[in-house]
């Protein structure tokens, strides 16, 4: 199973409150992505957010359209995030949304992990092609 490595820088974060209230401030949050490495391209990810009382203490979902190349294969494909954060602990995955890809990445399926190194972004993805 092909691995894709690389890292992506975050362009807009455009955060919407809709729920402050005591406990967790829940958030919808666009934002845009580029990415290098073995996935090339940028994209659109909306997602849904939960920051505590205490702000290293927080957790998000969405979904992430990815547009570009993968290992020189192109395409899109949509992934789901999950994540949780307490303290200096955290835990950030994403898998890809089975038959969501297009072009040369239809099939595409798998997963992996996204790493925050103090606001530097890594990622892998292990896929394959149906």
């Amino acid at each position: 199973m092909p691995r894709a490595t690389g890292t992506f820088t975050i362009d807009s974060w455009d955060p919407h409150p809709y729920d402050e209230a005591e406990g967790a401030t829940l958030s919808r949050v666009h934002i845009t992505k580029t990415f290098d490495g073995d996935l090339a391209g940028t994209s659109t990810t909306d997602i849904i957010t939960a920051i505590a009382q205490v702000e290293t203490s927080a957790a998000y979902a969405g979904f992430e359209r990815f547009t570009g190349t993968a290992h020189g294969r192109k395409g899109t494909f949509v992934l789901h995030h999950t994540a949780t954060a307490h303290a200096t602990e955290s835990e950030l995955s994403w898998t890809i949304l089975p038959d969501s890809g297009t072009g040369e990445l239809v099939g595409i399926r798998g997963g992996g992990q996204i790493v925050n190194d103090d606001g530097a972004h890594s990622f892998h993805l292990d896929y394959e092609l149906g």
